[in-house]
C-alpha cells in the first residue's frame, strides 16, 4: 500500500497568494508527521514546515518571497537539508541557512522562535 504525502507550496509573485498542491506517493501506509515552526534569522524570519516519515524527511521553507522544498541528505551531526541553491542545517533549536550560489558563502545563523 502507498501513502500519499501532500505538500502545499506557496507561489509568490502576485498580489494575491496562490498555491499549488503537490502529492508524492511513498511506499507503506505510514501517516506523515508534520510540524510547523519559525526561526529568527537575524532581522528575517524563516517559516519551516517539516514533513517526516520513517524513510523520507522533507521541509518547506518560506524565505521571504521564495518558497523552497528541501530534502534531507547525509550529515555528520544534526539534520541537513538541501534544495535549489540552499542548504538548511538544523541541530536542536539552532539552524543555519546558506545560499550555495553566494561567493563567498555567508551562512546565516538562526534560532527557533519560542
Amino acid at each position: 500500500m502507498r501513502s500519499p504525502l501532500v505538500a502545499l507550496l506557496l507561489l509568490s509573485g502576485t498580489a494575491a497568494a496562490s498555491a499549488t498542491t503537490v502529492t508524492i506517493d511513498l511506499p507503506g501506509d505510514e501517516t506523515p508527521q508534520t510540524e510547523k515552526v519559525s526561526y529568527a534569522c537575524g532581522d528575517k524570519t524563516v517559516a519551516a514546515t517539516y514533513i517526516n516519515t520513517t524513510g523520507n524527511q522533507f521541509a518547506v521553507l518560506e524565505l521571504g518571497d521564495a518558497t523552497v522544498v528541501v530534502v534531507t541528505v547525509m550529515s555528520g551531526s544534526g539534520a541537513r537539508y538541501v534544495g535549489q541553491h540552499y542548504e538548511w542545517w538544523t541541530k536542536g533549536d539552532a539552524a543555519t541557512l546558506t545560499d550555495l550560489m553566494q561567493d563567498p558563502q555567508k551562512p546565516i545563523e538562526c534560532n527557533l522562535s519560542k
